[in-house]
């Protein structure tokens, strides 16, 4: 256990923030299960995972925490949801600091909307999830709403609802609309655990990042469902995130998209220089063991530094006039990168 360390690159340099990270607690008081695909879940130890990182985030006096959705698992006994999805905030509460949230699936199997929110202390019109901030002026953290459009948190009745199940049976042909079979591809990400980012969040999106632009911010794009194939299961990915990228590419003030939901995490840079982070779950880990961290940022990288299953990583962000199509060699932890001009160390 214990965070890695052996970043030689930021060795004796001062982060200008740090922050805790954790994904996918997903607290219910049950038995230990499994998922669909057989993975042990451990519902309950969930609760000292986040207890631990809780310790570990205040002794590090980090600046604030990101909380990547699903603190309450579905099988939650409904009776029991609200006081569940309270205790684990009150948990999160226990910080010396600032602590954001966005939602999951698994958030609203439990809530709805307009409940949800002001527990999470997510202000927003409409029973909307999306928000941004800058804790320094060099940085500004995006976090969306991966639900906007979704079977799932809005009234039965809301057009949101009624869109996203015209959505399924057009893309998914099975009754089940949580089942991939017959899906191909990209298309098995058309399921009902997931959803979409509708139009007025996109054309907010782009308004944010246009004023990152001028004000020569950096971005940190928060998700709970991840943007990039490359780096996520097909079942796991946000029904519309090529949209959602396409509006991304357009700014290259976006350095990193960080997410939950694909409990293996996983990691990509894309064609245009944008590294993509999924967080492993917290629910995954046995007795004993941790899936959380926290990360430096710098002007030119985040680091982050993970306990056991949560792996950590350095993201290089400095443009070089090497071409990083190449392996560059550099101590152990250079990896080869598609992204032109950009230098990616990855911890072994």
């Amino acid at each position: 256990m214990g965070y890695a360390t052996g970043f030689v690159c930021t060795q004796g340099k001062k982060p200008l923030v740090s922050f805790g990270v954790i994904s996918d607690v997903q607290y219910a008081d049950i038995p230990d299960g499994r998922s669909f695909l057989g993975v042990p879940r451990y519902y309950r130890n969930t609760l000292l995972v986040l207890q631990r990182a809780l310790q570990k985030w205040n002794d590090k006096k980090l600046n604030f925490v990101i909380n990547f959705g699903d603190i309450v698992d579905g099988f939650c006994p409904k009776d029991q949801s609200l006081t569940a999805v309270k205790k684990i905030v009150d948990e999160f509460s226990r910080f010396n600091g600032p602590v954001y949230h966005m939602i999951g699936n698994h958030c609203l199997y439990n809530l709805p909307r307009d409940k949800l929110l002001p527990l999470l202390n997510i202000s927003s019109r409409n029973n909307l999830a999306y928000y941004d901030f800058s804790p320094i002026p060099e940085y500004r953290f995006v976090v969306l709403d991966g639900y906007d459009i979704s079977a799932i948190g809005w009234p039965k009745d809301h057009p949101k609802t009624l869109k996203a199940l015209n959505f399924l049976r057009e893309k998914n042909p099975n009754s089940d609309k949580n089942c991939p079979n017959g899906l191909v591809g990209r298309e098995r990400r058309f399921l009902m655990f997931n959803g979409a980012v509708g139009k007025e969040q996109i054309e907010w999106l782009d308004n944010v990042l246009n004023d990152a632009k001028k004000l020569n911010q950096k971005v940190v794009i928060c998700c709970h469902l991840p943007l990039d194939p490359q780096a996520s299961s097909n079942e796991a990915l946000l029904w519309n995130y090529n949209e959602v990228m396409d509006v991304i590419h357009r700014y290259n003030c976006v350095k990193v998209c960080l997410a939950g939901h694909d409990h293996k995490g996983g990691y990509s840079v894309d064609s245009y220089g944008v590294h993509h982070r999924i967080l492993e779950a917290a629910l995954e880990c046995p007795p004993g063991t941790n899936a959380f961290g926290y990360i430096d940022l710098f002007h030119d990288r985040l680091v982050l530094y993970g306990t056991d299953r949560l792996k950590s990583q350095e993201m290089v962000l400095v443009v070089s006039c090497i071409d990083a199509s190449h392996i560059i060699t550099y101590s152990s932890h250079a990896v080869q990168s598609t992204a032109k001009n950009l230098f990616i160390f990855r911890a072994v």
